[in-house]
C-alpha cells in the first residue's frame, strides 16, 4: 500500500510481436501487476530505458522482427539491466540450443508456448518474489559493511582524539592529516601505478592515518606540552613514540594480521622517517619507507605548520607549503612534492569546508566507489550507482576553475550554475531559472537564451557538442565568453529525446591571460623566475637589430666555490642561492634590463648604459655579491660592450665569456672588461678590499 491506502502493483513488460500473445499474457497477469507492453525487441530496450526502476520482470519472446530475444538479452546485458531485472523466456522455440542460448544470457526461467495461465502465473510470481528477497539481502549486507567502516572509523578516531587531547592539539589534527593524506594519494595514483593505490588502499591508508601518533599516549605530559624548545634529552624520549606506536599495533594478538593493522604500523614507525635517510627511528631512506607513512608524514608536517602549538604560532598556509618545499622541514619524495604542488589550491578550502560528519560521508562513498569496481555489489543495488554517477560529475565540474561551469535539466527548464560561476556572474543563487528570474535576463537577454537553447537542441545524440562566441553582461560590464555544451541525449535509435546539458561559458580575456601566462612559463627558467637563455638572446637580438646606435654591456657571471654550497648544504640550500641571486637582481635592475639564467650558477644581464658604464657594471657586481646565510656569495663576471666589442649577440656572447675566464684566472670575486686580448684589465673590483 502507498501513504494514500492504494495497492502498489509491482510492473512487468511483455515483449512480443503477437499481440494476441500479449493480451492472453496481460489477462493472465493483470489483476496483480501493472503491464507495460512492446512489439518488437527495439521496444521493449526503450520500455526498459523509461521504466528501468520500475519493471520488476520481463516476459520476452525469441523471434521478433527489428530485434529478437537474444539481441535484447545482449543489450540487457551490456547494459547491467539483466543484473536486476529477471527475464523469463516465453517461446514456441523447444529447442535444446535456443534453451541452452538463453539461459547462458541470463534468463532466469524458460516456458514454452503453448502456456498454461497457473504455470505463468505461479512461476512469475516465484521469480520476483526471489528477485525481491534477493534485493533485500544485498541491501542488508551492504548495510552491514558500511556500518562495520563507520564503527572502525568512529573507535580509531576516539583513540587518536585521545592522544590529541593529551598532546594538547587541535581536536582537527586526525580529521586534517586523514583528509591530506586521501588529497595526495588520489593525485599520486593520478600519476603513477607504482604504488597499486587504489580506492580501497587510499581509504585505509586514510583511516590508519589517525593513529599515526598513538605512541604519544606513553610520553610524558610535561614533554608533551612544554611550551618551549626541547632539551636534546627530552627530544630523544619524544621520538620514541613512533617505535612505541609500532610495538603497540604489533601486539594486538591475532588481529596484528589485519590488513589495517598493518598498514597502520607502517605509519606509525615510520611516519618520521625522511625521503634522505635523515628521520628516525630506523634511518630508512627512498622508497625503503612504505608510501603510506611517506605521504602521512607530509600531511603531518603540513597541518603541524598550519596550526597553533604551544610552542609556536600557526603559518599561513602559502607560508607552509613554501617552507616544506624549500626543504626546510626535512626532504620528502619529489613525486609526493609534486602532489602537494597539484592541490595546493584545493587543499586550503577542502580543510576549511571539513567535518566529522563529512568523513563519514566520504568514507561511505569510497566504499560505495570500491564496491562498484570489484563488482561486490550487485547492478541491482542502482540507487548507490547513481550516486556514484553524480560524485563523479560533480567532482569533474569542481576540478575546473574560474568557468561559469552549469547544468541544465530540460524538463525543468533550470540551470544549475558552479559555486565559482554564480560569484563571477555576481549572482546569491546555484540555480536559476532562465525565462522567470530578473537576474538572469540581467546576464544575458531573452533573444540570447532562445538562441542558445536552440543550438543545444539542434544537436544530435551522435554530435552533441556546439559551441559558440557570446557577449555577457558581468556587474555592469560587457565581457564576450566562449560557450562549449554538451547536449544530453537518452533513448533508442527510433526513439532519442532531449533531456538537458552541461557546459561552460569562458572568459576570452582569462583564456589571453592564461595562455599568456603559459608562454611566459615556457620563456622563463623555473626555478629563479629569470628568462632561459634562448628567449634572452630572441629579446638581446631584436634589440641589437633595432637600436645599433646606442651601447649596451652584455655581462655574464658565475658564482665562486657555488659547489660548496651544494656539497656543504645540500642541493635545496644551493637552488636558494640561486633564487636569492635572481632575486637581488630583479629588484635591484631596471625593468628593461634583461636578465637570464644561463645554465647551472651562471647568469646574463644585458643592460642599455644611460652615462658611466663603469659605474653602472660595478653596481651589477655589488647587487649579487654578498652574504646568504652561512654562504658568502662572490661573482666572477666579464663584460662586453657593444658596439665596441661586436654588433650581434654571438661575438658579444664570445667576448663576455672570454672576459669571465680572465676574471677566474685573476682570482675571482672580479669583474673585466673584455679588451680584445685581456691581456690588460679596464677596470677591477673587488668588493672584499672596497677597491674604486
Amino acid at each position: 500500500m502507498d501513504i494514500n491506502g492504494k495497492e502498489n502493483k509491482k510492473t512487468i513488460l511483455v515483449v512480443d510481436d503477437s499481440e494476441m500473445n500479449r493480451s492472453i499474457l496481460a489477462d493472465m497477469l493483470g489483476d496483480e501487476y501493472e503491464i507495460l507492453e512492446a512489439a518488437n525487441g527495439l521496444e521493449g530496450i526503450a520500455e526498459i530505458q523509461k521504466h528501468e526502476d520500475e519493471i520488476a520482470l520481463v516476459l520476452l519472446d525469441i523471434v521478433m522482427p527489428e530485434m529478437d530475444g537474444f539481441e535484447v538479452l545482449s543489450v540487457m546485458n551490456k547494459g547491467g539491466w539483466i543484473g536486476y531485472i529477471p527475464v523469463i523466456m516465453i517461446s514456441a522455440e523447444t529447442s535444446s540450443s535456443h534453451v541452452n542460448q538463453a539461459y547462458d544470457l541470463g534468463v532466469t526461467d524458460y516456458i514454452s508456448r503453448p502456456f498454461d495461465g497457473k504455470v505463468v502465473r505461479r512461476r512469475v510470481n516465484n521469480t520476483i518474489m526471489l528477485y525481491t528477497k534477493q534485493k533485500m539481502l544485498q541491501g542488508m549486507i551492504t548495510e552491514q559493511i558500511l556500518e562495520k567502516e563507520k564503527s572502525s572509523t568512529l573507535m580509531v578516531e576516539i583513540l587518536s582524539n585521545i592522544v590529541e587531547f593529551r598532546n594538547g592539539e587541535s581536536g582537527l589534527h586526525v580529521l586534517h592529516v586523514r583528509t591530506i593524506t586521501e588529497m595526495l594519494l588520489k593525485n599520486l595514483a593520478e600519476k603513477t601505478d607504482q604504488y597499486n593505490l587504489n580506492h580501497t588502499h587510499i581509504a585505509m591508508i586514510g583511516l590508519a592515518s589517525a593513529l599515526h601518533d598513538i605512541g604519544k599516549i606513553s610520553i610524558d605530559e610535561k614533554i608533551l606540552n612544554k611550551p618551549g624548545r626541547l632539551t636534546d634529552e627530552e627530544f630523544a624520549i619524544m621520538k620514541t613514540h613512533a617505535a612505541i606506536g609500532g610495538d603497540m599495533l604489533m601486539n594486538v594478538g591475532h588481529r596484528r594480521d589485519e590488513e589495517l593493522v598493518k598498514v597502520a604500523y607502517e605509519i606509525c614507525r615510520w611516519h618520521h622517517e625522511r625521503y634522505d635517510g635523515r628521520g628516525y627511528p630506523d634511518g630508512l631512506k627512498g622508497d625503503e619507507i612504505p608510501i603510506s607513512a611517506q605521504v602521512v608524514a607530509l600531511a603531518d608536517v603540513y597541518d603541524a605548520l598550519t596550526s597553533q602549538r604551544v610552542y609556536k604560532p600557526a603559518f599561513s598556509h602559502e607560508k607552509a607549503v613554501e617552507m616544506i618545499m624549500n626543504g626546510e622541514c626535512g626532504t620528502f619524495n619529489p613525486r609526493i612534492l609534486e602532489c602537494l604542488q597539484d592541490v595546493k589550491e584545493d587543499l586550503q578550502k577542502e580543510l576549511e569546508q571539513k567535518s566529522i560528519k563529512d568523513t563519514t560521508r566520504n568514507e561511505v562513498q569510497s566504499i560505495t566507489a570500491e564496491l562498484i569496481e570489484r563488482g561486490d555489489v550487485a547492478a541491482s543495488d542502482r540507487t548507490l550507482k547513481l550516486l556514484e554517477q553524480e560524485r563523479i560529475k560533480y567532482q569533474f565540474f569542481a576540478s575546473m576553475s574560474k568557468e561559469i561551469q552549469f547544468e541544465y535539466n530540460a524538463a525543468t527548464d533550470m540551470v544549475m550554475l558552479s559555486e565559482w560561476g554564480a560569484d563571477y556572474l555576481g549572482i546569491d543563487e546555484l540555480v536559476m531559472h532562465p525565462f522567470e528570474e530578473e537576474k538572469s535576463l540581467s546576464i544575458m537577454d531573452r533573444e540570447m537564451m532562445e538562441e542558445i537553447k536552440n543550438a543545444v537542441r539542434g544537436t544530435s545524440y551522435v554530435n552533441p557538442i556546439f559551441s559558440g562566441m557570446y557577449c555577457l553582461h558581468v556587474k555592469g560590464e560587457d565581457r564576450w565568453h566562449r560557450l562549449d555544451v554538451r547536449a544530453m541525449w537518452e533513448g533508442t535509435e527510433d526513439d532519442i529525446y532531449y533531456t538537458g546539458a552541461i557546459g561552460k561559458f569562458v572568459n576570452i580575456d582569462e583564456s589571453y591571460r592564461r595562455m599568456n601566462s603559459l608562454e611566459q612559463k615556457a620563456a622563463h627558467d623555473t626555478l629563479t623566475g629569470l628568462y632561459n637563455h634562448m628567449n634572452a638572446r630572441k629579446k638581446i637580438e631584436a634589440f641589437l637589430e633595432e637600436r645599433l646606435d646606442d651601447t649596451y654591456s652584455l655581462i655574464l657571471f658565475d658564482l665562486d666555490h657555488f659547489k660548496n654550497a651544494n656539497d656543504q648544504y645540500g642541493h635545496l640550500f644551493g637552488d636558494n642561492v640561486l633564487k636569492y641571486v635572481a632575486k637581488k637582481l630583479k629588484d635591484n635592475l631596471r625593468k628593461d634590463d634583461i636578465m637570464a639564467r644561463v645554465g647551472g650558477d651562471e647568469f646574463m644581464v644585458f643592460l642599455e648604459h644611460n652615462g658611466n658604464y663603469e659605474a653602472q657594471v660595478r653596481r651589477v657586481f655589488q647587487v649579487v655579491t654578498g652574504q646568504y646565510e652561512n654562504f658568502q656569495i662572490g661573482v666572477s663576471m666579464g663584460v662586453a660592450l657593444a658596439p665596441k666589442n661586436g654588433t650581434d649577440y654571438e661575438s658579444l656572447f664570445h667576448a663576455a665569456d672570454q672576459a669571465l675566464y680572465a676574471s677566474k684566472r685573476g682570482g675571482r670575486n672580479q669583474y673585466k672588461f673584455y679588451d680584445g686580448t685581456m691581456e690588460g684589465t679596464l677596470s677591477v673590483l673587488s668588493p672584499v678590499d672596497g677597491e674604486e
